[in-house]
């Protein structure tokens, strides 16, 4: 089997050149926090929720979730299929260049609302997972914790019908769309039997308090913030804006097409996360 190929770096607009010169001289001589969102792994394969282009899609809730077995059938069946895509993306010139700035001294951290761990797997060392991880599974009942692909694995032997259909499309939480799950058997905790998840939060869930302080206290560390690849709809990356605002701390919003926070920017940078970050790399480690 051949290694994976590492993704290309994208080239940068024609326009974005001034604005991440701008960028660089809000954020140079800083300790820089970062927040990321799912424009930082489009470069490895796996899609936004909202970026330009991305298909309207209704994510199931943790409602919906813990209600019906139907739904819970139709998760862990396209979660299944999407998993091994989803497991084999590889990190991007982006996330390489948030390991350098780490090494550097530059970046204090790295807080993501994306569930891929492709930052662990590039090598940053503080990374915070708002949303937690797909590599995780816990019980809801007892709380023991499985390894996905021992529980991928169980998936396999309970349903060996169950193959990747011709044409499927990946979410950003790594599944796809099946349409048919009736004779589909649900993994259930080897301990209590109780109900498995993945280690995420669902859409209605909240974020643990423990990860959200966590991500805090590194924006309180922090002299400058750099946003990247997130539209910052979701509450609790406004939140740490606003922490990073109320500060008046440079910020620096990295993104194609409009974001909550864009009001809020020192500079807004209008270019893809992988070319940007690298070039501020580039510019900041010299």
């Amino acid at each position: 089997m051949s290694n994976p190929v590492a993704p290309a770096v994208p080239l940068l607009p024609p326009n974005a050149q001034a604005q991440i010169d701008a960028a660089a001289q809000a954020l140079r001589g800083h300790r820089v926090a970062v927040l990321t969102g799912a424009g930082v792994s489009t470069d490895s394969g796996i899609p936004d929720y909202r970026g330009e282009g991305a298909p309207v899609r209704t994510p199931m809730t943790f409602t919906q979730f813990l209600a019906d077995l139907e739904y819970r059938k139709r998760y862990w069946a396209g979660s299944q299929l999407g998993w091994k895509r989803f497991d084999g993306a590889e990190p991007n010139e982006g996330h390489r260049a948030l390991v350098d700035l780490e090494a550097s001294g530059i970046v204090n951290g790295v807080i993501t609302q994306n569930v891929d761990g492709l930052h662990l797997r590039a090598g940053s060392q503080r990374v915070v997972d708002l949303h937690g991880t797909m590599d995780r599974v816990r019980c809801l009942q007892c709380g023991q914790l499985y390894a996905r692909t021992d529980v991928s694995r169980r998936i396999a032997q309970m349903n060996p019908w169950l193959d990747e259909p011709g044409a499927t499309e990946l979410g950003p939480d790594g599944d796809v769309a099946i349409a048919n799950v009736a004779n589909f058997v649900v993994p259930a905790c080897t301990v209590c039997e109780g109900t498995l998840k993945p280690d995420i939060v669902f859409f209605g869930e909240y974020i643990p308090k423990e990860k959200f302080i966590e991500a805090s206290a590194l924006i309180t560390g922090a002299t400058a913030l750099i946003i990247a690849g997130s539209s910052l709809v979701v509450n609790s990356g406004i939140r740490l804006l606003e922490q990073a605002y109320r500060r008046r701390l440079p910020i620096v919003i990295i993104n194609r097409g409009l974001t909550k926070g864009d009001g809020r920017a020192t500079v807004k940078v209008e270019a893809g996360a992988s070319e940007t970050l690298k070039a501020l790399d580039e510019q900041l480690s010299n």
